[in-house]
């Protein structure tokens, strides 16, 4: 910690603000800050780092490589400069001013795009979906990107190419997105015209997240620094949290390799196919119904959460459970009016049949998971974190269950 601090006041030249916060690290490397001997109130500063700590496409384009980014056409995205800037200052090892940052920056990642193939067919179908779309754009972004690394060979001994792999890249693309905060978007004539908005920020990356903090982030344009400002009380010796956004599970284990415990945000996704599913094949209105709730937004984003099945799902199968004779009636359901009480018991049995089907898919998963954690001893951490995100969504399921069953009881 001490040394890392001290990297801190030679790249700014001047010490960050941090309230006395003592950083742990468990077995799994995570790390975490506890406060030392006092608490925290609400609306108080957590931290402020100033604008020179951070790192940003102003520290690279002002280093070594600066000279490489500004001559090359078409120009780089900033994305590919930050990229760039990590694989290359960590390639430096002792020679690098960012030696206490990059050592404390995880060795690898455990987002979807980290993960082996068999484990990622292991994951929820959209989510995996996700997932190799958005290994696919990584793998797109290395390959568009091997001209400009090769062009930086003046810099180095070694060839480039073992400089700049694909898992160098992948660990510096991982590491700006699980960990870079917002700037507002500034336009550099030097780089592309793709928004350049992130920054990583030193020390502040170590907070972890939590779903039931709520904090105010953001550069003060007057302090010319990052601020953190707690909007909730903390005791001495407590661990302090920030929260990265109302994210869902899924939406966490995409973007940044974890499962929240009992998070707020956690749903099921109901898909289309699903969704249809237990409907009767016999309705000639079907296709058009279809048609209807894609036309007005009601075919994503239906789930299943902690309270029951949200609205969106509720309304998107009303309007599917209408009778033929009451089918001029689906504007008045897609406003939030109860058509019949036929209407609304149909559509919570049917909600009722999809959240069972999926109680019984994730448990079905659940057994394939700890089946393969016995026979793949190799892929024992990232087989967990598959199985934590099964095990949170079978939680909501059951919650949703529980709600499916009052709100029918009303039709009994």
């Amino acid at each position: 910690m001490l040394s890392f601090l001290l990297g801190l006041w030679d790249l700014a030249l001047e010490q960050p603000y941090v309230h006395l916060l003592t950083r742990r690290v468990g077995s799994d490397s995570i790390g975490g800050f506890w406060l030392s001997y006092s608490g925290f109130l609400e609306g108080q500063m957590i931290i402020s780092l100033p604008e020179s700590c951070l790192l940003t496409t102003d520290t690279v384009i002002r280093s070594y490589l600066g000279a490489y980014i500004t001559k090359w056409k078409p120009p780089p995205s900033p994305l590919l400069a930050l990229c760039t800037f990590l694989v290359s200052e960590k390639h430096a090892g002792d020679r690098s001013l960012w030696k206490p940052y990059l050592e404390i920056l995880p060795k690898a990642y455990t987002c979807p795009v980290c993960l082996e193939p068999e484990v990622v067919n292991l994951l929820p179908k959209s989510l995996k979906a996700k997932a190799e779309e958005q290994r696919a754009h990584v793998q797109e972004f290395f390959a568009s990107s091997r001209d400009f690394f090769s062009s930086l060979q003046p810099l180095f001994v070694e060839a480039v190419d073992s400089i700049f792999s694909y898992s160098a890249l992948l660990w510096a693309w991982c590491t700006i997105n699980t960990r870079a905060v917002y700037l507002r978007p500034r336009q550099r004539e030097c780089l592309s015209a793709e928004p350049d908005t992130c920054a990583l920020a030193p020390y502040l990356d170590l907070l972890n997240h939590s779903p039931s903090v709520q904090v105010k982030a953001a550069f003060n344009e007057e302090t010319h620094s990052y601020e953190i400002r707690t909007t909730s009380r903390w005791r001495k010796h407590e661990e302090v949290f920030i929260c990265y956004g109302p994210h869902d599970n899924q939406r966490l284990f995409l973007e940044y390799g974890f499962v929240s415990v009992h998070n707020p945000h956690a749903c099921v996704y109901v898909s289309r196919e699903i969704l249809v599913k237990y409907l009767p094949s016999r309705d000639k209105q079907m296709d058009k119904k279809i048609s209807i709730l894609k036309d007005h937004g009601y075919i994503e984003n239906l789930t299943f959460g902690w309270d029951g099945p949200s609205w969106r799902l509720l309304t998107a199968l009303k309007l599917l459970c209408l009778e033929a004779e009451k089918f001029t009636c689906w504007k008045k359901v897609l406003l939030g009016e109860v058509i019949s009480d036929t209407n609304e018991k149909t559509s919570l049995d049917i909600a009722q049949k999809i959240c069972y089907y999926f109680m019984e898919e994730t448990n079905a998963m659940l057994q394939k998971v700890s089946h393969m954690k016995d026979e793949k001893e190799a892929l024992i951490n990232q087989l967990t974190l598959v199985e934590s995100l099964w095990t949170e969504e079978l939680k909501v399921l059951r919650a949703s269950a529980k709600t499916l069953h009052r709100l029918q009881t009303a039709f009994t």
